[in-house]
């Protein structure tokens, strides 16, 4: 039998305890608030002392706290560590309701939010006209899909968002590269199973060909337009009728063969006179690939009407950005030029209350003039690596990596004659 004394339990002083002597290893722990039943004992395992908690007294009577310290006695006396087996049976509870609160959270977790997810993660990684775009089209293409669980997700459900968007197959292409990416980084941080499959890795690959650009519902094939000679001429003597800014540009297209954005965000500090030439230094931030950690510098010589050009524009303005603008960015955007040049195209049907000139030159975008310098240097004779240079384009392979030679002097001396030839063009 167990004696016990309710006053002598209630007077116990924090730390100390009763022991039983005829329940060796019951014991009554005294905390400021609270009188504990344990039961102490030897493991049978490693020989070291341990205790197990029974319950709270007078929550558990002398009576219940015999019977649990009997059947933990026993269990003792049958080679089991009483204290190790119930931490793991906690720990493995534990481990299933967490198991069981993620599988709940995974079964939640929309395809909206793991879009979204990843465009946080995604911002400030690339250009912000790109983060830009692919918001854009989750935002746009997604409703059909965007309250169904990721982990949830089929591929017929996949398929079918893609497949809906054939007659716009770049659209698709991105779409479905975006939640590709999405996708890998959901599963990379564990907010969908491991097991998830990654469908739109799968669904419509290489079945997705661009039928090229439609200008009033016709097809103009996915062949990259590059302007004739004869075009080019008929062109150059077009550009009065651009806005100064346009026309401006245009010119600096064809003769450096930069890209549109590059050109629009010149800056003064930029622009430097070598030995009587100016060049223009485009810093890795501005160019395409500025992530490739082997990138380096553009340099461009401005020569003819482009150092025309470029002189008076800065002569003009007070401003640092060569082609300034009161928006946001503080300089024209690139869309403005390719807007101005569609307003001008002979099917463009803008604005039809206004009267402009039309182009004889039709099918073209400001992009398409970097593409004609190109093919006009080869025209003139100018060696690949020199054009793909002056183009900014990284040799390819294993000679991008060991031949670093900057070519200043053959994009000098290469776009010299392509001005010879553009000049010669335009008269």
């Amino acid at each position: 039998m167990l004696t016990f004394d309710a006053r002598a339990a209630k007077a116990l002083v924090a730390g100390n305890h009763l022991t039983f002597e005829s329940m060796p290893g019951l014991r009554l722990k005294a905390t400021a608030s609270t009188r504990t039943w344990v039961y102490r004992y030897k493991s049978p395992v490693d020989g070291r002392m341990r205790q197990v908690r029974l319950g709270s007294w007078p929550a558990m009577n002398p009576a219940a706290a015999i019977v649990a310290w009997q059947l933990a006695r026993d269990t003792r006396s049958n080679g089991a560590d009483i204290a190790t087996r119930k931490k793991s049976t906690k720990l493995e509870q534990h481990a299933r309701a967490e198991n069981l609160n993620k599988e709940r959270a995974q079964a939640a977790y929309s395809v909206r939010r793991l879009a979204d997810d990843y465009l946080t993660s995604y911002a400030g990684t690339v250009a912000d006209k790109t983060f830009a775009e692919l918001e854009r089209l989750f935002a746009r293409e997604l409703d059909p899909i965007a309250v169904v669980p990721a982990s949830k997700l089929t591929r017929t459900q996949a398929f079918s968002l893609i497949d809906a968007m054939r007659d716009r197959p770049v659209v698709a292409k991105r779409v479905r590269q975006g939640l590709g990416a999405a996708w890998d980084h959901a599963l990379d941080a564990g907010r969908v199973p491991a097991e998830t499959p990654n469908w739109w890795r799968l669904v419509l690959r290489g079945k997705l060909p661009s039928r090229g650009k439609t200008i009033q519902g016709k097809s103009l094939g996915p062949a990259k337009r590059v302007l004739s000679q004869a075009e080019v001429s008929e062109l150059l003597r077009f550009l009065p009728n651009f806005s100064r800014d346009v026309e401006d540009a245009l010119v600096l297209y064809l003769w450096t063969g930069c890209r549109g954005a590059e050109i629009v965000a010149m800056e003064r500090d930029e622009i430097a006179a070598e030995r009587k030439v100016l060049w223009w230094t485009i810093p890795v931030a501005k160019l395409k690939g500025r992530r490739n950690p082997a990138r380096t510098e553009l340099r461009v010589p401005l020569v003819g009407r482009a150092a025309a050009v470029v002189r008076r524009r800065l002569a003009a303005t007070e401003s640092n950005w060569v082609w300034p603008s009161i928006g946001a960015a503080g300089h024209v955007m690139q869309k403005a030029i390719g807007v101005a040049v569609w307003s001008h195209m002979p099917y463009a049907q803008t604005r039809p209350d206004w009267k402009r000139p039309r182009l004889s030159v039709a099918h073209w975008a400001p992009h398409d003039l970097r593409r004609t310098a190109r093919t006009v240097l080869s025209f003139l004779g100018c060696p690949s690596e020199v054009g793909e240079a002056i183009l900014g384009h990284a040799l390819p392979g294993v000679e991008g990596i060991y031949n670093l030679h900057r070519f200043d002097a053959e994009r000098l001396a290469w776009l010299t004659k392509l001005s010879e030839r553009l000049e010669h063009l335009a008269t």
